[in-house]
């Protein structure tokens, strides 16, 4: 198993150079020069000539003027900075700098990638903590009365747009009941006498955004559940154990469910790594900060440094996650053997 890991880390490495390189080269044909963004607002207040040479030093300092491949060496820190004696990139944990937050990008990523942590934690909790057990039951009593109400109304949160479901709890809940506010991630202009305080506001806001990608999670993973433990509980292991005489609890929850595992595993995982990213949608509905609503922003005013450092966290949750897939169903199932 150890051989393996170290196996696939090297794998990651490779990829995740070939994504970075790649990212970089993309967002680099997109006509954009950070000089001039950054002398934005001076050109009227100096000379053209004085411009111009304010402009080319600045150029020279931020290592414009080399070729692609010593600029992306550069930002991700195997090459020597313009000093041409440190390293200061990427890898040393120089992100950047946000032309549009006029601060270092790893200052403006921590808070909102803390929120989103946060909300996608509690949601994939309590998506997990329904969808599991409603999926089993179901699969269980296929074909019942209340399989068939749930496959509908599983079929229907399955086919609603996500900003349909939030924009009619946003009216259930906020408008018509008013038990949660409507946006953003907590209460302005207000001083908290602890964290506790802090904590329970920050959580009041999140709820509704957590409640919302929980329902529109459920249609995909309950059916997925449903599917997998149908096609568990037909094998002829599991008519092998109910002859035998096992307990029913004891056929589903240690035969069936845990052969079933093996193909929600994916589902499971990849469904979270790509809530864990940030969902655009949910965040710029509810006008929360978190990483979505960060790279939407970052997209809409060309500041690439801030972009590539998100999409530098979504390729390196990606590629971890799917080591964590491979090794799970080592894990789950005996029979595969992953260090092979």
């Amino acid at each position: 198993m150890g051989k393996y890991i170290l196996k696939r880390c090297g794998y990651i490495v490779v990829v995740f150079l070939i994504i970075s390189f790649l990212m970089y080269s993309l967002y680099n044909l997109i006509p954009n020069d950070p000089a001039r963004a950054q002398l934005e607002g001076l050109r009227s207040s100096l000379k053209p000539a004085e411009y111009e040479a304010m402009y080319q030093s600045l150029r020279d300092q931020m290592g414009l003027n080399d070729s692609l491949m010593v600029r992306y060496l550069r930002w991700m820190g195997l090459w020597t900075d313009t000093d041409g004696k440190t390293f200061n990139g990427l890898l040393q944990g120089n992100f950047g700098y946000s032309n549009l937050f006029k601060r270092d990008v790893i200052d403006v990523i921590v808070d909102p990638m803390s929120n989103t942590i946060f909300i996608n934690i509690f949601s994939t909790i309590l998506s997990l903590a329904i969808t599991i057990p409603l999926g089993i039951y179901c699969a269980v009593h296929k074909k019942k009365k209340f399989d068939s109400a749930t496959q509908v109304v599983t079929m229907l949160g399955y086919s609603l747009p996500v900003y349909i479901i939030a924009l009619v709890f946003m009216f259930l809940f906020c408008v018509n009941w008013r038990i949660f506010p409507v946006m953003g991630i907590k209460t302005a202009g207000i001083e908290y006498a602890n964290n506790w305080e802090a904590f329970t506001d920050k959580l009041l806001h999140v709820t509704l955004p957590v409640i919302v990608m929980t329902f529109g999670s459920l249609g995909g993973m309950t059916r997925y559940v449903r599917s997998a433990m149908i096609e568990a509980l037909s094998m002829d292991y599991i008519r092998t154990a109910r002859a035998k005489g096992l307990r029913e609890k004891i056929v589903i929850y240690s035969h069936a469910w845990r052969n079933a595992l093996l193909p929600v595993i994916t589902s499971i995982l990849g469904w979270f790594l790509s809530i864990f990213s940030g969902s655009v949608v949910i965040e710029n509905t509810f006008s929360l900060s978190g990483m979505g609503a960060l790279y939407w922003q970052g997209l809409n005013n060309n500041d690439f440094e801030l972009v590539l450092a998100i999409q530098m966290f979504y390729s390196i949750v990606s590629l971890v996650g799917s080591l964590l897939i491979d090794i799970s169903y080592g894990l789950v199932d005996p029979r595969v053997r992953v260090d092979k």
